[in-house]
């Protein structure tokens, strides 16, 4: 496996912890029997993007629609 830096000038301490995470994602997955699902991430669930209130009716109602409370 090789890893490019594309961008930026990492110091050593960055790097090494950034191919610390790499390998251990690595070695996770192929920890995992074969044809077993992987486990899916929290940030692709569709349920994180949903509002999680809906706002009440009023002169102000339309402000809460975007932003959350």
């Amino acid at each position: 496996m090789t890893i490019k830096v594309v961008r930026g000038n990492p110091t050593p301490e960055e790097l090494a912890a950034a191919l610390a995470v790499v390998r251990a994602r690595a070695a996770a997955a192929s920890a995992l029997p074969p044809g077993a699902p992987r486990p899916r991430d929290s940030w692709s669930d569709p349920a994180r993007l949903a509002a999680q209130h809906v706002p009440s009716a009023g002169p102000t109602a339309w402000a809460r629609t975007y932003w959350p409370a």
